[in-house]
């Protein structure tokens, strides 16, 4: 498959469009299926994820951290689904911190995902709207989007399978 394509359609909106050949009932598993999402969303070679909690349900909570395992840096990933359409929608908050020294600093930002299928292969639009556009341009700064299309990647062997 392409590689995700980036987008910054607004100062405060990053949009990640992604397809994958399968159908959208196999690729909303990966997105939603805790043992699945445990599998796909680990992030560059050399890090771990050693809590990856996931209660999918509008109101459920979920939470990820990683660890960088050479130096022991962490960050982290939780919020709360707010709406889930069946194969079609999910809205998320999310937050994220950083486990670094002097920096206990929590970025907020609403993540939608859409996923349309046609013609057996299922695009994937993940929006992510941040609350100013300096949180934005440091969202991508730490090569997000590069670890984002790491995990698709890994989706892509587990939907041919």
């Amino acid at each position: 498959m392409k590689p995700a394509a980036v987008n910054t359609p607004s100062s405060t909106t990053v949009e990640v469009a992604r397809s994958f050949d399968a159908p959208v009932e196999s690729v909303w598993k990966t997105f939603t299926e805790p043992d699945m999402v445990c599998r796909w969303m680990l992030g560059p070679p050399g890090w771990s994820m050693p809590v990856c909690e996931f209660d999918f349900r509008v109101g459920g909570r979920y939470e990820n951290r990683f660890r960088n395992e050479e130096d022991g840096m962490e960050f982290g990933l939780f919020g709360e689904f707010r709406e889930i359409e069946p194969l079609a929608r999910i809205v998320q908050d999310e937050r994220h911190t950083l486990a670094v020294p002097d920096d206990n600093e929590v970025r907020e930002s609403v993540v939608t995902l859409t996923f349309e299928e046609q013609d057996g292969r299922t695009n994937v639009v993940t929006l992510i709207e941040y609350a100013s556009p300096q949180e934005r341009d440091a969202a991508l700064a730490t090569g997000m989007t590069a670890a984002m299309e790491m995990g698709y990647g890994v989706i892509d062997e587990l939907v041919a399978r």
